[in-house]
Order: structure tokens, then C-alpha cells, then sequence
């Protein structure tokens, strides 16, 4: 479905010997996302998930490494290229327009004007208020309505690959299980490929796997149970990539 392979994002950072220093904020990762599964990539904050998201989307250009999706090398393609091959990109702080309806994104977004299809997908978020599709998109909405008008533009492309940054974010915690629900869901009927960057538990307990991320690399590949021993050890920063003839439960090969 999706390959990524040797992976690297690299940025220079200022006070180096020579005046900078490059450091790998990706380092080298290889992976084989599956058609049909849902994964949640985990780690600590600054530990490379949001980057990893956003190099598949190619909100950020790679260094090195190449990206294949159902076989077609994508690693060059545009965000927007990319978008129209299947991959939809949920933001952990959507973006807000103002003078733009949900109306007119929803539209966009789902290649339909028609009222009764649009009134099914804002209900596939929990939006039950036609008026709500009236609602420009601006800052006066609260960061929970913004976020369900974020997921339904995304769930109405209907994509083969559907990335959600921190879909949580925002969100009460009432509404944590039923947004949990609505991605299994849509994943089973669709089909698709679904991947969540989280810290939340009910979504790494809703996954068929969960990737946990540090420095750059995976550390961890497996279900919630074998991951949780790391999740509350507080020297999960020192977890790595196994070394040479290295098998153990804090590291990932």
C-alpha cells in the first residue's frame, strides 16, 4: 500500500563547530503501511511523528529516501498530486478561512453541492444543525468544531490513505470515543488506510498496530499491551533501534 524506504529529514541547526550542524530529524526509516489497517505512530514530543506524517503528505520535502503508494513511486509528487492519487491529510490546528463557509469547503471537498449528501456527511461527525453548514470557517468557531469540520472534509474525499495529525486536539473528552468509532468505521467500509499520530490511549487501543517514534526512528512496532511498559517508563528517551545481535523488549529491528 504504502513503502517508505531509508527515510531521512534532515535540518541544519545553528551552533555546530563550523557555525551549524545538521541533525536528522527523520533517520533512515523503512516501513510497509498495509491496505486496510489502522495504525497509530506514538512517541515522545519532538520525537518525529508529525514530520513522518507530513513527509507522506510531502508537506516537507525529503532529503533522502523514497515513498511508494500502490506501487507508484510518489517520492516527487506535489502535495496536491499526491492528494489526487487517494492521501488526505487531517492538521492538528486546521486551518481557518475567513469569508468561506463549511458549506463551500464541504463542497470542495466531497465534489457535491447537493444538500441531502452534505447533510449525511456533517451527520457522519455528529453535526446534526443544518444551519452549522452556514457557519463560515473563521475563529470564532471553538477548536471541537473546527476539528469535526477538518474530519469530515477529509472522510468526504473518501481516501485510500487518510493521515490524522493529533485528531484529539481540542476535543472534549465526550468526544474522543465517538470520533474513535467514526474512523474504525470508516476504515471498515471503505476500506482504507488509516493512520493517527496520537498520544490519546483509545486510539491506541483501537489500532491494529502502533508504531512508537524516538529520534527519528521506530522503536517500537507491535500492539498497545507491548508498547504500555514504555509509554509509563519515564526513560522511554532512552529507547532505541536494536544494535547488532540486540533483542529486546525497548527495542524495535
Amino acid at each position: 500500500m504504502l513503502e517508505i524506504r531509508d527515510l531521512y529529514y534532515t535540518v541544519t541547526d545553528a551552533g555546530g563547530p563550523n557555525g551549524s550542524a545538521k541533525r536528522n530529524i527523520i533517520d533512515g526509516i523503512n516501513f510497509t503501511f498495509e491496505t486496510g489497517k489502522f495504525y497509530a505512530v506514538t512517541g515522545p514530543n519532538g520525537s518525529g511523528k508529525t514530520t513522518l506524517a507530513r513527509l507522506i503528505m510531502g508537506i516537507h520535502p525529503l532529503s533522502s529516501g523514497s515513498i511508494r503508494f500502490e506501487g507508484r513511486d510518489i517520492t516527487n509528487l506535489t502535495i496536491t498530486e499526491r492528494a489526487r492519487a487517494g492521501i488526505a491529510y487531517s492538521f492538528q490546528q486546521p486551518a481557518r478561512f475567513k469569508g468561506i463557509t463549511f458549506r463551500d469547503l464541504l463542497a470542495i471537498a466531497g465534489g457535491t453541492e447537493e444538500e441531502a449528501r452534505l447533510l449525511a456527511l456533517i451527520r457522519r461527525v455528529g453535526i446534526c444543525s443544518l444551519s452549522f453548514l452556514d457557519q463560515p470557517v473563521d475563529a470564532k468557531l471553538s477548536g471541537g468544531e473546527i476539528k469535526k469540520i477538518e474530519l469530515a472534509t477529509t472522510i468526504a474525499r473518501n481516501p485510500k490513505l487518510a493521515i490524522y495529525d493529533e485528531p484529539d486536539t481540542g476535543i472534549d473528552l465526550w468526544t474522543i470515543g465517538p470520533m474513535v468509532d467514526l474512523l474504525k468505521r470508516e476504515q471498515a467500509e471503505h476500506g482504507a488506510t488509516t493512520i493517527v499520530v496520537s498520544h490519546n490511549r483509545a486510539f491506541l487501543e483501537a489500532a491494529d498496530v502502533v508504531l512508537m517514534v524516538n529520534r527519528g526512528k521506530i522503536t517500537y512496532l507491535g500492539n498497545l499491551d507491548g508498547a504500555l511498559p514504555m509509554l509509563t517508563d519515564l526513560s522511554v528517551c532512552g529507547f532505541k533501534p536494536c544494535g547488532e545481535g540486540e533483542r529486546d523488549a525497548r527495542c524495535f529491528r
